[in-house]
Order: structure tokens, then sequence, then C-alpha cells
């Protein structure tokens, strides 16, 4: 098993497959300047009606240390660990970020999202646990946009039969695309490291099929 090291992606290539095979990411680096990215973080932070998540991790209830928020198109819903939440409504701020988004990734994927979950990380100590976004309503091969904001995390893939890792540091206003069959092959985490302090938020575009 060969293990990837970090990948500090100062000069991206979009045009590059990231995974080594079975699936599909782009990393389109820095796509705002740093005023704009500083802009909408803290309104955000500050806008957003941020809650702590609620899964059902083998029949049982939990509430995360990290805070979430659900945003879409006509009250759209998302049924995913266990748990069905209704979009509240897009905002300015949600929409010009995810027009920006979608002018960028064009070349790859000129559908429309519909959905953002974001997600709120206070600091190093909260992360996200290995995962894959392979929902029936995201349909067949997803296009998941991921937009950074705040603190530098460490993103990580691991492919589900190989086990296979590669790890990525993402930083404040870049943005990478996860696309092809890399949901079903991949498995993805944000890690928690002790060494991080400040908060991050990620959103995540994507399309929830009717």
């Amino acid at each position: 098993m060969m293990n990837y090291p970090e990948l500090f992606l100062s000069l991206p290539q979009p045009e590059c497959n990231l995974l080594p095979y079975d699936g599909i990411v782009n990393d389109y680096g820095i796509i705002f300047s740093k005023q704009e990215a500083d802009a909408y973080y803290a309104c955000l932070k500050n806008t957003v009606s941020w809650r702590h998540d609620e899964v059902v991790i083998y029949g049982k209830r939990i509430t995360t240390a990290r805070q979430t928020a659900w945003y879409g198109d006509d009250s759209i819903q998302y049924a995913y660990s266990g748990v069905t939440r209704t979009a509240l409504p897009w905002n300015t701020v949600l929409l010009a970020i995810k027009e920006t988004v979608e002018r960028h990734i064009a070349d790859i994927s000129p559908a429309h999202f519909n959905s953002c979950l974001l997600n709120l990380y206070t600091d190093g100590s909260e992360g996200m646990a290995w995962h894959c976004d392979d929902e029936a309503s995201l349909g067949t091969n997803p296009v998941i946009a991921s937009l950074s904001l705040g603190a530098a995390r460490k993103f990580s893939f691991k492919h589900k039969q190989t086990r296979e890792k590669l790890n990525l540091m993402l930083t404040h206003g870049q943005l990478i695309v996860m696309h092809g069959t890399t949901q079903n092959h991949w498995l993805h985490a944000v890690m928690k490291s002790t060494k991080v302090n400040e908060p991050r938020i990620n959103l995540t575009f994507r399309t929830i099929c009717s």
C-alpha cells in the first residue's frame, strides 16, 4: 500500500486528477482573494443558522461536535446518516459563492447546484470521520464542489478496497471538486489536529435529484 505525502498545492492544475484511479478529484486552488475570502468567512460564521448535527450510527442517535447548516432550492430535503433535513432558503452571500463555484467548474460540470451543506469546525479537535457521499438522492457519480474558508485543515482520501491514502492540506478560499466514480470507491475525512486553534467553514455544493 502506498501512502501519498501531504500536498501543498500552491500551483493548482485543475485539469489534473489528484486520485491515482477509480475516481476524479480536481483542485482549482484559491478562487477568492484574501479580502473576499475573509469577508465571506465572517459573514457565514455570523449569519448562518448553525446547529449541532444529529446522526444515527448503529441505531443510536448522537450529536456531533461540529455544527452544520443545510441550504438549497425550495425547501429541498436531504437524508444522510439516518436523518432527513429540509433546506433553508438561499441567502445572497451563498448564492454569490455558488455562482462563482459553478463558473470555475463549468469545464467539468455545467450542471446547476441546488443545495449546499455547510460545516463549521471550531478548531482541530473537531473533524469528520471516514465516509462517502453515496446517498441515492445524489444520483450516479455525483459532482460535489468543496470550498474551504478559515483555518487550513488536512483532508484525506482512502480507497475502500486497497486502503491507499491521499492527503491534502486545504486552505482559505480553496476549491476542490469530487466527481466521476469517486464516491463509489473512495472514503474521505477531515482529520483532527491539536495544532489547529482556529475555526474552519466548509461548503459542499451538490445536486439533489428529484
